[in-house]
C-alpha cells in the first residue's frame, strides 16, 4: 500500500504542472522557485501549529516543515519589515457586480445597461457612490476602461463581457488567476483532509472531436452565466444584508467559481 505522503506529494506534483509550465514560460527557474518556496512552507507550518496550539517557535516550525532555522529566522524578520500587500481590483469588481445584479443598472431581461456617465439616479456616476465615495467615478472608470472591462463611447458606458474578466492589464489578470486557483485547491484540498464539504466538482469525456469540445466550451460559458446571475444575486443581498452588522461578525468570505478546459489527449 502506497504510503499517504507519496501519494500527496505524487498528486501535488500533478496539479503543479501547467503552473511550472508557466514559470518557464515567463523565466522563473527552479532555483528562484526552490528559494521562495521557502516562505510558503513556513507559513504553512505557522498556521498548523497555530491549528495544534503549539507555540511556533524557529525549532517548531523547521521540524514541521524543514526549513533551516537560519532560513525561518531570516525570513520572519523580512516578513515583520514587508508592508502588506494591496487588495486590487476590490472596488471595480464591486462596482461590477453591482451594475450586474442591481435593477437600477440593468434592463428587463436582468442584463447590465449602457449608463449614462453622469446624471441622476441610474447613471454611473451613481453606481460608483453607491460602492464608494472614497474613490471619483472618473477613475473607476478609467480602471475598467484600462482592463478591457467597460468601454466608453457617444451613447454611455457599457459592460463588456459577461462579468469582471480583465482582457487588459497582466498584473490584474495575474491576481486573479492566483485568487481563483488558490480557492480551488483550498476547497478540494480541505475536502481530501475530511475538513470541509465545499462544492467541488467536474464533468468529464473523453475521446470526443475538437469541434465537440468547442461545442462544450460554448455551452459551459452558457451555463456560467446562468449559475451566475443566480449566485451574485444572492451573494449582493447577503452582502447588503451584513452591511449593518457588527465588523466582528462580517469575518468570513466566499467564492463560487467554474472552468473549462479542454486539450488533445496524449
Amino acid at each position: 500500500m502506497t504510503p499517504q505522503p507519496t501519494l500527496v506529494l505524487d498528486r501535488v506534483l500533478r496539479v503543479l504542472q501547467p503552473l511550472v509550465r508557466l514559470l518557464v514560460r515567463n523565466a522563473v527557474t527552479y532555483p528562484v522557485l526552490a528559494a521562495a518556496l521557502k516562505r510558503v512552507f513556513l507559513d504553512a507550518a505557522r498556521a498548523e501549529l497555530a491549528e495544534r496550539g503549539m507555540a511556533a517557535t524557529d525549532s517548531a516550525v523547521t521540524l514541521l516543515c524543514g526549513v533551516h532555522r537560519r532560513d525561518v529566522r531570516n525570513l520572519s524578520r523580512a516578513a515583520e519589515d514587508a508592508p502588506a500587500p494591496p487588495a486590487p481590483l476590490g472596488l471595480a469588481a464591486q462596482v461590477v457586480a453591482r451594475w450586474m445584479n442591481d435593477a437600477a443598472f440593468v434592463d428587463a431581461q436582468g442584463a447590465p445597461r449602457a449608463l449614462p456617465k453622469a446624471g441622476g439616479a441610474g447613471s454611473f456616476d451613481t453606481l460608483v457612490a453607491g460602492v464608494s465615495r472614497d474613490v471619483r467615478p472618473r477613475a473607476v472608470l478609467d480602471d475598467l476602461l484600462r482592463l478591457g472591462v467597460a468601454r466608453e463611447d457617444d451613447t454611455g458606458v457599457h459592460l463588456e463581457g459577461g462579468g469582471f474578466a480583465p482582457r487588459q492589464g497582466f498584473e490584474e489578470m495575474s491576481w486573479l488567476f492566483a485568487a481563483n486557483l488558490q480557492d480551488h485547491a483550498a476547497a478540494a484540498a480541505a475536502n481530501l483532509q475530511g475538513r470541509g464539504n465545499f462544492l467541488e466538482q467536474a464533468v468529464f469525456v473523453d475521446q470526443i472531436t475538437a469541434d465537440s469540445a468547442a461545442r462544450l466550451q460554448q455551452v459551459s460559458v452558457q451555463a456560467w452565466k446562468q449559475a451566475f446571475k443566480t449566485v451574485m444575486a444572492e451573494a449582493q443581498r447577503r452582502f447588503d444584508g451584513d452591511a449593518a452588522l457588527p465588523a466582528a461578525q462580517r469575518g468570513h468570505r466566499a467564492r463560487f467559481g467554474v472552468y473549462c478546459y479542454s486539450e488533445r489527449e496524449d
